[in-house]
């Protein structure tokens, strides 16, 4: 299981990230669900680029995540 202090550190890199959306000139206009969507959709553009398989590293986060809660 995630001790909270692993979960507030990932949850504080996670706002690190997305941070950079918000703070761009129009992220002010955006909601966080729409920020979010941005991000996502940023990387699988990264992955497009480097040939990465966005599918099996989201697969493998899940995994990650659900670990982690246990």
């Amino acid at each position: 299981m995630t001790t909270p202090s692993a979960h507030q550190e990932a949850v504080r890199r996670a706002n690190e990230a997305l941070q950079t959306y918000t703070l761009s000139g129009d992220g002010w206009r955006r909601s966080p669900g729409e920020t979010l969507r941005l991000l996502l959709a940023d990387l699988l553009h990264w992955c497009d680029d480097t040939q990465r398989d966005f599918d099996a590293a989201l697969e493998r986060a899940r995994a990650q995540h659900t670990a982690d809660r246990r």
